[in-house]
């Protein structure tokens, strides 16, 4: 596939199959989840969204899993000679607070779940062990703060990417978005 850069035809590089599926289902999930959880408390007269909250995190931790093993046993194309230095620092930071936060996340409300006396299964097929915590282990709350507090961290940085990869696709007429289509 051909991109055009600086007024040149350059041959976009793009990242194995297995990467981009990954990616793009990991990004489907944690959209789903963010979307879940801003609206689980306004709809939990009318569905429960949790149940589904919780096995689509657990799917996202998996995932992960399988991502960061898939990128550190695989090579990955460079960005683009148009990313400038603070874009390429911008981006390695916001990718690396990502990759934590698809471990956070799911971790912490693994361990919130744990504590209450609700089921933890997966979309009902199987059971899901919980960690030997309480609501009164300083864990418990610990992982309940950071669910909440590093969920609106991760929508930022979910929007700032989704913005970052526009720009570059539609401003800067690179191969970013391109690489990983």
């Amino acid at each position: 596939m051909a991109s055009i850069a600086n007024g040149h035809v350059v041959d976009v590089v793009k990242y194995n199959s297995v990467a981009r599926m990954l990616h793009w289902i990991i990004a489907i999930l944690i959209i789903g989840n963010i979307a879940g959880g801003l609206l689980h408390d306004p709809l939990e007269d009318i569905v429960s969204l949790m149940p589904t909250h919780k096995a689509i995190g657990i799917t996202v931790l998996v995932l992960s899993i399988v991502r960061v093993i898939w990128r550190f046993s695989t090579s990955h194309p460079p960005l683009p000679a148009s990313v400038t230095a603070f874009q390429r620092v911008a981006s390695k930071i916001v990718q690396f607070v990502l990759y934590l936060l698809m471990f956070i996340m799911p971790l912490s409300g693994w361990v919130m779940t744990s504590a209450g006396t609700y089921p933890l299964t997966w979309f009902g097929l199987f059971s899901i062990p919980k960690f030997d915590v309480t609501k009164s282990d300083p864990i418990y709350g610990i992982s309940h703060e950071a669910h909440e507090l590093l969920g609106w961290v991760m929508l930022a940085l979910v929007i700032g990417h989704v913005a970052a990869a526009l720009y570059h696709h539609f401003v800067m007429k690179d191969a970013v978005l391109k690489q990983m289509a």
